[in-house]
């Protein structure tokens, strides 16, 4: 991976996430330059210096696009609209929970989106699922209609964050965008724990994703523009344990991909106490305390005890991807096979770890995402069609079982 700050795993993914989302290679390094010399001092110290100098190029931007704007140049104003948001948004990731401008730093980007979606009509809209006397935020990337045959309602991919992505990220990703061509629509969602939900709704995490699983589903079976029966999931990094738990017990998703394999995420909290591994954000602690609503390491270990996959995968009765990084420095690549051995009922699964010289050797295969992005993209638009064999096929297989 780019380290752009040599010593500082974290804020170097931040510059090579902007990067492979869009990010133009002289604004990031206008952004990075002035705050390499504080990025030595640790993944902790200096990140609201790093948002500031983050946000001022993201304001040249914006002011910039004013302008544009005035001028009747909408195109060129919605792209650059568009990369101040990835850029606040790759800043604001990094803050701690305490920090006093997070929230406003966080609409900010997801103003600046929207923006941006208005000004480049892209296919996009704001949804509202509800949940449990609440509502789990999201966008809706519709397919490209030119991909579809006549009449014919597009299947749907779900996809979730990690532990401390967005929708937004999501957005940025080019995934949905990539998903449209091959004519499948997606519903981005910030779960809680994540993104909106948490930060502007205070809703944290569990363990059952099932729960958010079936509210999605529900949430899409009534549309008349999308087809719930080929509805699946998809979970990068700490949704690599949220997908195939909803996909192991939510029965009506009809595919699964982890993008960055999590088959023992408690298990990974024991190394990072031991200080064995590299931390995904600044603020590790205080950001799961918060992810968690937990009120110190020991309550925080119990609430994430169940956060396992041994005993669940093998509830997996659909198609199942799992991707992930040769050089993952946060989840070991054992766990990706563990998960994969572990499926034993998934009618048609797949373990692809990204090696080098290809790339995408890092964490969710952020060190080269939209190669691995297509990959995935491809492998669900080759899946879609088979889905009603492979449903009888799995039902087969569990009749001889029993």
């Amino acid at each position: 991976m780019f380290m752009y700050f040599p010593t500082n795993y974290v804020w170097s993914m931040a510059a090579v996430a902007s990067l492979n989302c869009g990010g133009y290679i002289d604004e990031v390094d206008r952004a990075c330059k002035p705050v390499l010399e504080a990025s030595r001092n640790g993944d902790d110290v200096g990140t609201d210096l790093l948002y500031a100098s983050w946000e001022a190029v993201a304001d040249r931007l914006i002011a910039s696009a004013e302008q544009d704007v005035a001028r009747g140049r909408l195109i060129g104003a919605g792209d650059k609209l568009y990369r101040a948001s990835l850029y606040v948004s790759q800043a604001e990731r990094l803050q701690s929970p305490e920090w006093d401008g997070r929230n406003a730093a966080y609409q900010k980007s997801i103003d600046l989106l929207l923006r941006h979606v208005e000004l480049s009509g892209a296919p996009v809209e704001t949804v509202e699922i509800p949940f449990e006397g609440a509502s789990l935020p999201g966008y809706l990337y519709h397919a490209d209609p030119a991909a579809l045959a006549p009449g014919e309602k597009p299947p749907v991919v779900i996809q979730w964050n990690g532990l401390d992505s967005t929708k937004e990220m999501m957005y940025y990703s080019q995934f949905p965008q990539m998903l449209a061509r091959r004519g499948i629509s997606t519903l981005m969602v910030d779960t809680p724990g994540s993104g909106e939900a948490l930060r502007m709704r205070g809703l944290t995490a569990r363990h059952d994703t099932e729960v958010w699983a079936a509210a999605c589903v529900d949430y899409l079976e009534p549309r008349d523009d999308v087809d719930a029966t080929r509805a699946g999931i998809v979970g990068w990094s700490l949704g690599g344990y949220y997908a195939p738990r909803a996909a192991a017990f939510e029965k009506r998703l009809r595919f699964v991909v982890a993008w960055g394999a999590n088959h023992d995420w408690a298990a990974v909290q024991r190394r990072r106490v031991d200080r064995e591994g590299e931390n995904p954000v600044p603020h590790y602690w205080k950001h799961v305390f918060w992810v968690w609503d937990a009120a110190d390491l020991d309550d925080f270990m119990k609430k994430t005890k169940e956060m396992h996959l041994d005993g669940v995968v093998e509830h997996i009765t659909v198609p199942f991807l799992i991707t992930h990084g040769a050089n993952d420095r946060q989840i070991p690549v054992a766990m990706a096979h563990r998960s994969f051995e572990q499926a034993v009922h998934s009618p048609k699964r797949e373990l692809r770890v990204f090696e080098d010289p290809e790339g995408g050797t890092e964490h969710i295969s952020i060190d080269h995402m939209a190669y691995v992005a297509a990959f995935i993209a491809d492998w669900i638009a080759e899946t879609v069609p088979e889905l009603d064999a492979l449903a009888v096929a799995a039902v087969t297989v569990d009749a001889q079982r029993g």
